[in-house]
């Protein structure tokens, strides 16, 4: 699966936060690193577009409020799918789960 660098990024972050939902706003830190930082509407607006591209390739869920025209999306949390994504991305291998045996 294809994913920008921000998308990647926002993958991560969920995954390393602590807590099952992230808010949106963390997401802004990606634009720290970059040398060409566009403003603050056209940050959010992007945020926008590549949550809802993950939302609807099944990685993320979202949560947050709707009008009659849009969603207002204030914060994700991962689906199975989306673990499982984020795990393949950041390279950690899972254990099988062996039973433990005791030796006599």
């Amino acid at each position: 699966m294809r994913l920008s660098n921000l998308q990647k990024n926002i993958l991560r972050q969920v995954w390393g936060s602590k807590k099952p939902k992230v808010q949106r706003g963390s997401f802004l830190s990606f634009y720290k690193k970059e040398q060409k930082i566009p403003n603050k509407i056209l940050q959010t607006k992007i945020i926008t577009k590549s949550l809802e591209r993950l939302i609807e390739k099944g990685l993320l869920t979202g949560f947050g409020e709707r009008t009659q025209y849009k969603w207002f999306i204030k914060e994700v949390k991962f689906t199975p799918k989306g673990k499982r994504e984020a795990i393949k991305l950041l390279g950690v291998q899972t254990t099988l789960p062996f039973k433990k045996r005791s030796i006599k």
